[in-house]
């Protein structure tokens, strides 16, 4: 099988805070698969690390109000690109990101409240017929 992954779920430094969120459940489930990495966010330009980003009212926003949408919306884009081209069969992503949430993201607050949604490369990936499953459902 062909996965796409969340780079960050594999131990890759590309988180916000310059870490990663090595999730070792993912790493015992893709062991025998093909890998597919991505990092929608770096994909689309921005740096390591960077700024918190949460979903505000269908933008994403970093927490001092300026609009990161286009940085995201590309990464995701380029992501999708990435996933098509290698006919990826799932994708696994990082929880409650506001690129990679699969059942639930931030609710814009930057107060940890989550809520239900998707984000934007999880929402590309749904649109375009690709499953994807939240990191932290291999977990249970």
């Amino acid at each position: 099988m062909r996965i796409v992954v969340s780079a960050c779920l594999l131990g890759e430094n590309c988180k916000y805070s310059g870490g990663n969120n090595e999730n070792k459940a993912v790493l015992n489930f893709v062991k025998d698969h093909e890998l597919i990495p991505v990092c929608p966010e770096v994909l689309g330009g921005l740096p390591v690390p960077r700024m918190p980003a949460e979903i505000v009212n269908g933008v994403v926003r970093c927490r001092d109000g300026r609009s990161v949408d286009d940085a995201f919306r590309s990464g995701a884009a380029k992501a999708l690109t990435i996933a098509l081209k290698e006919k990826a069969d799932l994708a696994i992503l990082q929880s409650r990101s506001p690129s990679c949430g699969v059942k639930a993201v931030y609710d814009g607050t930057f107060s940890g409240k989550i809520i239900p949604g998707e984000g934007v490369f999880a929402e590309l990936l749904r649109e375009n017929g690709i499953r994807a499953i939240d990191a932290a459902d291999i977990d249970a």
